[in-house]
């Protein structure tokens, strides 16, 4: 017999209670022995619900209890999850958690806990929910070197810019439209300020290059500064723009970001809507290969806990090692990042460059009648080679940059009234 103990009863601990006892046989026999909640952990109570039976409130009823093999952290947030799953590991009993914030922090820590207790640590859920991409990544892409993952990795953000592509709304109006579907929270910082994609991929990148990579360190933008605009060049591209989190190994270097990205037809992420999650990895030998479904949600995240539960299960008094080393890993600057840039500028910035230009920088009603030639001749002296795209009725000029690394970029910019920048993803 194998006893599970589930901490929180929310969205996705009610969910793994669901898969556990409704495809019982079939976990049970997957797992080679019989598995079954013999707890359930959270303060409320349950009237009338199928848990009620198995209901506690105090979290050392489970950790006392030597028939308690694996502990399901559901909880989400940092504390007392993180409490919990080291006293859990330090009694020998194996983890399974989809808790993103714990596993991105203290990933390194609580593996290491696992080793010393001879039990395990699983978290295949705290990356794309549903999505089966930690236990390939680590048991199955093991000949390769990682060259790049980029991914899609939070469904709110997605569902919002597939709206904004899709119907031409603005970003407020489709955030409220995803609040009442319940695709985003009340406060929604997390999502559209890429917070919540920048713990995904900090896990991921700690996974590929085997060494732990701070969160902290991960340059993050968010999605609050796209437009409708954007979007009417981007089609000019025959692209979209996705929130990527994006960790790659370019001239030796790591670097790490989460921010939006224009992502072209030929990158397999283009199709990728609504608030479906991908991941794309790049392997020296295999090439690309992407993971693709629902990123969250009860019940496939739920299936992903319970995937974890059946191999700890499988594994019962064994430690399987994953490679995440405590060493830190120094990610490259976003200054020295290259990547092409679609660029949009409205106007000139230095009362210098209009000197230059018309030798009296009061004739107002000169510069504004020849503003967009004025622009392009500019933008071509400082940026070089461009392509420029279709312009909107001579307020602006918008192109695409070659590579460049973000410093040059900023360089180049500087003189400029930038309305926005987006890079440009790459295969």
């Amino acid at each position: 017999m194998i006893n599970v103990a589930i901490l929180g009863y929310g969205v996705v601990g009610s969910g793994v209670y669901k898969v556990i006892n409704d495809n019982n046989s079939h976990v049970s026999r997957r797992a080679g022995d019989d598995v079954r909640v013999k707890y359930v952990l959270d303060l409320r109570e349950f009237p009338g619900d199928p848990a009620e039976d198995v209901l506690v409130h105090d979290f050392d009823v489970i950790l006392n209890d030597d028939e308690v093999d694996i502990i399901v952290e559901t909880m989400g947030g940092v504390e007392p999850a993180h409490t919990f799953e080291v006293k859990a590991l330090k009694a020998g009993k194996s983890v399974c958690t989809s808790n993103k914030e714990v596993v991105a922090k203290w990933g390194f820590e609580l593996l290491q806990l696992a080793r010393e207790n001879n039990c395990n640590f699983f978290f295949e859920a705290s990356v794309g929910g549903g999505i089966p991409v930690i236990r390939p990544l680590i048991n199955c892409i093991t000949a390769d070197h990682v060259k790049s993952i980029s991914g899609i990795l939070n469904g709110t953000t997605n569902y919002i810019l597939t709206k904004m592509a899709e119907e031409g709304l603005a970003f407020e109006d489709v955030l409220k439209d995803a609040q009442k579907k319940g695709y985003a929270e009340k406060n929604p910082e997390a999502d559209i300020e890429g917070y919540d994609a920048c713990r995904k991929i900090a896990i991921l990148a700690s996974l590929a290059y085997e060494r732990q990579v701070d969160y902290e360190d991960i340059y993050t933008e968010g999605i609050t500064k796209i437009t409708g605009i954007d979007f009417w060049y981007a089609n000019q591209l025959d692209a979209s723009i996705k929130l990527l989190g994006l960790a790659k190994r370019q001239n030796g270097v790591v670097y790490a970001m989460v921010a939006p990205f224009i992502v072209k037809q030929d990158n397999p992420l283009y199709g990728v809507c609504d608030v479906f999650n991908a991941i794309l990895l790049d392997g020296d030998m295999l090439g690309d290969v992407m993971f693709y479904g629902k990123g969250a949600g009860s019940l496939p995240t739920a299936s992903a806990v319970v995937s974890d539960v059946i191999e700890a299960a499988k594994n019962k008094g064994r430690n399987i090692p994953i490679l995440w080393r405590p060493e830190k890993r120094q990610l490259g600057s976003v200054d020295v990042f290259e990547t092409s840039y679609l660029v949009r500028v409205s106007g000139l910035k230095a009362v210098d460059r209009l000197k230059e230009t018309f030798g009296n920088p009061s004739d107002e009603l000169r510069y504004e009648r020849n503003k967009e030639e004025i622009l392009t001749n500019e933008v071509k002296k400082v940026f070089g080679n461009v392509k420029f795209l279709m312009g909107q009725d001579g307020e602006e000029v918008a192109f695409v940059t070659k590579p460049m690394s973000g410093a040059e970029f900023e360089k180049a910019a500087e003189d400029f009234v930038v309305e926005n920048r987006i890079r440009i993803a790459d295969l």
